[in-house]
């Protein structure tokens, strides 16, 4: 199994070291030729939403990331990642990727110094360290989009058949439990 990461800014290099410790390999996906190698799985880091989304535009990387989510391949954002597969983002109007069914809001809990650690639970799971940093939510979804986590009444995690959003940042904890989950997504769109 091998996983794309999407490494043009923010929180990348966590989310390999996180595959590595399942056993998992990676590559980084800086450039368009890096798209086209062969991959189970796709993360979108954490990381500053415009700014990814402009260096997405810049590389001619966009159409390419769109196109293999509609055709089933596994995408996982974090944090910004999130932002950019909502296809509405309550107070920020950009077009972004725009592939799930879910509306966020940006920034929803302050800046930088709004940024803390809680416990909660993920998909039934309890006791899973959750990493805010800048962190948006998700206001609402549509039908045929299951909620994963829910901290203090707002949605932080879903998932729509092959995309998996969390509004924390997993790869900054000790548990690879989310990563987990995620490489079960690809293992099940494998089969």
């Amino acid at each position: 199994m091998t996983i794309g990461i999407l490494a043009v800014q923010g929180a990348f290099l966590e989310h390999a070291k996180m595959l590595s410790k399942l056993g998992v390999d990676s590559f980084e996906i800086r450039k368009k030729a890096d798209i086209q190698r062969p991959m189970d799985g796709l993360i979108l880091p954490g990381g500053e939403s415009t700014s990814m989304y402009r260096i997405l535009r810049d590389l001619d990387l966009v159409d390419d990331i769109k196109r293999l989510i509609a055709s089933g391949l596994p995408v996982f954002g974090t944090c910004a990642g999130l932002l950019l597969l909502a296809k509405e983002v309550d107070n920020y109007k950009s077009d972004f990727l725009q592939t799930m069914d879910i509306k966020a809001v940006k920034n929803a809990y302050g800046r930088q110094l709004g940024s803390f650690r809680a416990n909660g639970s993920f998909n039934g799971e309890d006791n899973i360290e959750l990493v805010f940093i800048r962190a948006p939510y998700i206001a609402s979804v549509k039908d045929g989009v299951e909620v994963l986590s829910v901290h203090d009444d707002k949605i932080v995690a879903a998932r729509q058949d092959n995309q998996l959003v969390t509004a924390f940042h997993p790869e900054l904890s000790d548990s690879t439990f989310i990563h987990s989950y995620f490489i079960d997504m690809c293992q099940e769109a494998l089969s």
